[in-house]
């Protein structure tokens, strides 16, 4: 069975950094392309950030230069480094392994 748990979300101030991880486990995490995702309450899931088993990574321009993706093959954890938050980044943040999702952290961007 595929299991997605994502973590490390929270109440940050703007300026500020945050760093996700989504532990993934029920498929072989070291040969799959990963994404994170986010969702904003009443609308759609905005793609932001994908990693590919080679570990070539392609952001959305409303993050780039700001947040890194990553993967820890040996750990099976997919990372999200987040810095610079501005408000417009408050979301639930989702890691990905094709349709399949985790329950979502939490990420809160306000003074």
């Amino acid at each position: 069975e595929v299991q997605l748990v994502e973590s490390g979300g929270g109440l940050v101030q703007p300026g500020g950094s945050l760093r996700l991880s989504c532990a993934a486990s029920g498929f072989t995490f070291s040969s799959v392309t990963m994404r994170w995702v986010r969702q904003v309450p009443g609308k759609g899931l905005e793609w932001v950030s994908i990693i590919y088993s080679g570990g070539t990574t392609t952001y959305a321009d409303s993050v780039k230069g700001r947040f890194t993706i990553s993967r820890d093959n040996a750990k099976n954890t997919l990372y999200l480094q987040m810095n610079s938050l501005k408000p417009e980044d408050t979301a639930v943040y989702y890691c990905m392994y094709g349709s399949t999702k985790g329950q979502g952290t939490q990420v809160t961007v306000s003074s």
